[in-house]
């Protein structure tokens, strides 16, 4: 059942929610970083990798992303990130060969939606993963559209970073989450900086209400999307 906020201290109710978002995901709650939506969490995910000046700059995305991603590609392309900018097949998918053709030896990060806003089209996030993985590069997800929706399961799916929003699964607006593989947390530079919350990766107090939500929202998913795929 659902527990109201009142019945549980606020950091129990924070880490309660954390590991209902974290299920729904296959993730480990600890690996999860809350953000105010999926648009800081791709530019936690993004600006984060980029700024730590790593060996492999290269990043790679698709014409079809959210402004979210293609502003920030933009932006740091001003700043002398080399960035790829994958077209569609016919069909509107972004193809595992299409990724494996445009990789270079110092590409860092891939970072693809798991579904497109516009085409309802599913990207094989599995199989770019594995592309991405042999060439030694991160792979971000941006699952605002399919969380809640479509299974994700990250360590499945092979995914590095994977962004998420509360309010595209009926949870409220001004709460996401960033997940960050164990990994790959020392190679993202915090965008907030504060009082070190959230391990350091985005400082801030928390918005128990708005976490205690999304957690809410999340598990109601998780058993609608059970009962969903079975019927």
């Amino acid at each position: 059942g659902v527990v109201g906020a009142n019945d549980v201290g606020d950091e129990e109710a924070v880490e309660q929610a954390r590991a209902h978002v974290a299920a729904l995901v296959n993730a480990q709650p600890r690996d999860l970083v809350w953000t105010s939506g999926a648009t800081e969490s791709n530019n936690l995910a993004l600006k984060g990798y980029a700024e730590l000046g790593q060996a492999r700059a290269h990043m790679m995305t698709s014409v079809l992303e959210h402004k979210a991603i293609l502003d920030t590609m933009a932006y740091l392309e001003k700043r002398g990130v080399p960035v790829t900018y994958l077209t569609p097949s016919v069909t509107g998918e972004i193809t595992a060969d299409a990724v494996a053709a445009a990789l270079r030896p110092d590409t860092g990060l891939v970072s693809l939606m798991l579904v497109n806003n516009e085409l309802g089209t599913l990207t094989d996030v599995a199989a770019i993963s594995r592309v991405v993985h042999a060439a030694g590069a991160l792979l971000h997800v941006d699952a605002a559209q399919a969380l809640g929706k479509t299974p994700i399961d990250v360590k499945a799916m092979g995914i590095d970073l994977l962004s998420m929003s509360a309010h595209k699964v009926y949870g409220p607006k001004g709460i996401g989450a960033l997940y960050v593989s164990k990994d790959v947390m020392p190679r993202i530079a915090p965008q907030m900086h504060g009082g070190g919350h959230e391990r350091g990766l985005r400082s801030g107090t928390l918005a128990t209400h708005q976490i205690v939500g999304m957690g809410t929202a999340c598990e109601l998913a998780m058993q609608a999307m059970t009962t969903d795929n079975a019927r």
